[in-house]
């Protein structure tokens, strides 16, 4: 029988009133510098087209051990967050696994590495390191997608298999996925308070309101209703956590149409449905990372904050609330991130004559994503392989590592290369290098692929390369975020740039990107929660050219032919 339960309506305010209330105390529980020594991280820095990157994701077990994936040095780092003195545990990876996401459910670490692979310590593989233990991790099981909590745990940050790109490539269709409206969604979880459960997401009439039906999986009793109202338009909706204590925790985004000021935060709610209060998280011009946010058994709520010179682990302030039908959820300042870039103003842009089409761009995209080349020895290069300046890294993409002499998918990413798909095919039947993600180095000639800007600038139809700083001079800004179309774009000036492709069901945004993190050093597509993205300071923008704004281009811009054939002869980068 359906428990009755009092609906608690939340209200939140974008950014109206800095000046205002105060923020709830942030601490900063560990701190990693940037290397690869036991207590260290792997970081990129951050140069032309390339933003700040380190550790992906930051996850919990049920004893309260924090687990962050150490990325660049190829290994997660185990600790205890209430034991700030205490050398962490170094979890060794199989080579063969590059993953780019982490969760920890009971004794498994489960990874994704473009689906759901399983890791347990290696019998007899453990031994005293200088500091913590070096524990040797091998492959217990590959999950399917048939495996609804872990694939549901890894889709809470976007790391899912993308959805069928046939509405996207169908002209006829596409219009009909331009959607911004939210659809029901069905969420799995493996609580610590109460195990297996279920969470519907449920939307209203508009697309500021949801209500969270929740119950267990095994016996089907409701054991919670709560509702959750934002101000302007909620973005992504997931149910994260029963803690020890019966409560329940949602992480929630309030995006206005401004795409200025978007918030995301972890709405606390008593056993009984009742709000208690939020805990505001600091995206603020801190780089892109994947799991950004993980709650433990107790109610702890932790951050990851990545910073030039290394990682904050952070525990986030919590601001109870009390009575209130308001709550004014806020960015907060975060003078500790890296400043997002800005763009080159001295840039000239070239008159508009010609016009372009978002088919193309489609197109185009897909063909860079799911093009099959065997990589030769030739394109492979010789082991050991180049080290990179500053860090601990290859110049052989990740994915490509072991695979010599197979069939392979995606164009590479390639740090300062540009051109079209037959200019790659065409060298890498010359034996071309396959990919460089020595981002630190300078661009090498000798290697085949493209950068985040150069794929971009590919998808658009242009035989010139605009990095990130010079797309704002070919691309105007989409001032509503839920106005971005297939073909659009998210732009950093100074760092990254995606091809945006839709939204998804539960309102994230879906990409094609070029990138040495989140797609393991290739061509792949991805999706992100929103305001994560504008909250980091990625700017919603429209290439110029397509028909809809009823703009044109020069038409040296342009490839002389078929961008999807590949035919054509683009190498110039300005």
């Amino acid at each position: 029988m359906l428990r009755r339960t009092r609906w608690i309506w939340i209200f939140v305010f974008g950014v109206a009133s800095l000046a205002t209330g105060a923020y709830a105390d942030d601490t900063v529980v560990r701190s990693f510098a940037g290397g690869s020594a036991a207590s260290m991280v792997g970081i990129v820095p951050a140069s032309e087209d390339v933003e700040l990157a380190g550790p992906q994701a930051l996850g919990t077990d049920g004893r309260g051990n924090l687990f962050m994936l150490d990325q660049v040095n190829g290994r997660i780092l185990q600790f205890d967050p209430k034991q700030s003195s205490v050398d962490p545990d170094i979890l060794k990876m199989p080579n063969d696994v590059q993953p780019t996401d982490l969760v920890v459910r009971n004794d498994d670490i489960m990874v994704w590495d473009g689906g759901v692979r399983t890791l347990r310590a290696a019998p007899g593989q453990s031994t005293r390191g200088l500091g913590g233990d070096v524990i040797q991790l091998e492959e217990v099981s590959t999950r399917g997608t048939d495996d609804q909590v872990a694939a549901s745990a890894f889709a809470q940050m976007g790391s899912q298999l993308p959805s069928s790109a046939t509405d996207l490539l169908d002209k006829n269709t596409r219009a009909a996925i331009i959607r911004t409206t939210r659809q029901p969604d069905r969420q799995y979880i493996a609580s610590r308070g109460k195990g297996s459960i279920i969470a519907d997401i449920i939307p209203d009439k508009s697309n500021a309101s949801v209500r969270i039906e929740i119950q267990t999986m095994v016996t089907n009793e409701t054991i919670g209703q709560l509702s959750l109202r934002v101000r302007n338009q909620l973005g992504t909706v997931e149910f994260l956590e029963i803690d020890n204590s019966d409560r329940f925790y949602v992480l929630a985004e309030d995006i206005p149409t401004s795409a200025k000021n978007a918030s995301t935060f972890v709405a606390r709610y008593a056993a009984n449905g009742r709000l208690e209060g939020i805990y505001e998280l600091p995206l603020e011009n801190t780089p892109l990372t994947r799991r950004f946010v993980t709650v433990s058994g107790d109610g702890e709520v932790y951050f990851l904050r990545t910073k030039t010179d290394g990682v904050d682990v952070v525990g986030v302030g919590f601001r109870p609330l009390g009575k209130v039908s308001v709550i004014d959820a806020r960015p907060s300042p975060n003078a500790a991130g890296a400043p997002a870039r800005q763009p080159d103003t001295k840039f000239d842009a070239i008159t508009a004559v010609r016009p372009s089409n978002r088919q193309q761009a489609i197109e185009t995209a897909f063909a860079f994503e799911g093009i099959q080349w065997k990589l030769t020895p030739a394109n492979y290069g010789s082991d050991p392989d180049t080290q990179c300046s500053g860090f601990e890294r290859v110049r052989r993409p990740w994915y490509l590592q072991g695979k010599v002499n197979q069939e392979v998918r995606g164009v590479p990413y390639c740090w300062g290369c540009h051109g079209s798909l037959a200019n790659f095919r065409q060298r890498i039947e010359s034996g071309a290098l396959a990919g460089n993600v020595c981002t630190r180095n300078a661009p090498r000639p000798d290697v085949a692929g493209v950068d985040c800007s150069a794929f971009v600038s590919a998808a658009w139809g242009l035989s010139v390369h605009y990095t990130t700083a010079a797309i704002p001079s070919i691309a105007g800004p989409v001032a509503n975020p839920w106005d971005l179309k297939p073909g659009d774009a998210l732009n950093k000036p100074g760092s990254h740039v995606m091809l945006f492709l839709r939204f998804t069901p539960d309102r994230k945004a879906e990409v094609m990107e070029s990138s040495t993190g989140g797609c393991n050093g290739r061509v792949c597509r991805n999706v992100y929660p929103l305001a994560s993205l504008l909250a980091r300071g990625y700017a919603p923008v429209r290439f110029r050219a397509f028909a809809d704004d009823q703009t044109t281009v020069s038409a040296n811009a342009y490839q002389e032919t078929d961008a999807r054939t590949g035919r054509s002869s683009a190498n110039k980068r300005r």
